[in-house]
């Protein structure tokens, strides 16, 4: 994958990451909950993420729940040393589309743990707490997390559906490698979120990175001039648009599709100038 001379960030201050990595939720059924296709294929479309440069693969317990993270131990262990795995826990998924937070602190510790199994690592690069839970108090959540990074059993913390002020609020107790927020060329909600991460070099991962299908159903004017222009597809233009708007954006798309993965690794070499930007930008006002 050749692309941007600036498609590395270096996660936490210590984990060089390719910018443009790969989320699993697409690996799994619809609503998060069940196989989407068969093990062989989600094995080999990781691997061919890998292959394709991809260093930063991004998944979460309750995606299946737990297959997407069987899939990428099946796929890719034992990782390379430029690999870097992120997951979440805080979350409980009990159907299609159903969950519910589960932050107390013995939750926490054992959903981990059994992450840690699953993809069978000593140490997580990366967790992130899927969720606040709004009944346990956010120092005790927190901490849980902060004393398994004592304990070695992860790397870094990330913070996943966050305001500023609870960023904010957290950094205050723990040291925060990542944030994972919707934000695409539609909706740009966490702005001040994302120049918070700005100022304080904290990675930004945007779920949602193509609106779930909304920029290429909309199918904004500029947008597909922009595309038009490339010859690409309205999709890496948007991904193109992360990847140039801000240093700290790192989309992680997500796809069960061997084709829409390479179209996605693909926007790495669109170079978008800056008339083109500025059409682009100019899609929310």
């Amino acid at each position: 994958m050749s692309g941007h001379a600036d498609e590395t960030f270096l996660l936490g201050g210590d984990l060089p990451v390719r910018r443009l990595g790969l989320g699993t939720g697409g690996l799994v059924g619809a609503g998060y909950w069940g196989p989407r296709a068969g093990r062989a294929e989600a094995r080999t479309l990781l691997r061919t993420a890998v292959d394709r440069g991809v260093t930063l693969i991004d998944t979460a317990d309750n995606y299946g729940p737990h297959l997407a993270e069987e899939s990428v131990a099946e796929a890719l262990h034992p990782y390379g040393e430029r690999l870097v795995v992120s997951t979440k826990g805080g979350v409980v998924r009990t159907g299609p589309d159903q969950w519910h937070a589960a932050g107390r602190p013995e939750e926490l510790r054992a959903m981990c743990e059994a992450s840690l199994r699953r993809l069978r690592l000593d140490r997580i690069d990366l967790y992130q707490l899927h969720r606040f839970d709004p009944a346990v108090p956010v120092a005790e959540q927190l901490g849980t997390l902060a004393e398994l990074r004592a304990e070695g059993k992860i790397r870094h913390i990330g913070l996943n559906t966050v305001t500023a002020d609870r960023l904010r609020e957290a950094l205050a107790l723990v040291p925060v490698a990542s944030v994972q927020n919707p934000y695409n060329l539609l909706d740009r909600s966490s702005a001040e979120l994302l120049s918070l991460c700005e100022a304080r070099g904290i990675a930004f991962l945007p779920y949602y990175p193509l609106g779930s299908g909304a920029l290429t159903r909309e199918g904004a004017a500029a947008l597909t001039a922009v595309a038009a222009e490339h010859g690409a597809s309205t999709g890496q233009i948007a991904l193109a648009w992360l990847l140039r708007h801000s240093p700290v954006l790192c989309p992680t798309p997500g796809t069960g599709s061997p084709d829409h993965l390479a179209e996605n690794l693909d926007a790495a070499t669109v170079r978008l100038t800056t008339r083109e930007m500025a059409l682009l930008d100019a899609l929310t006002d």
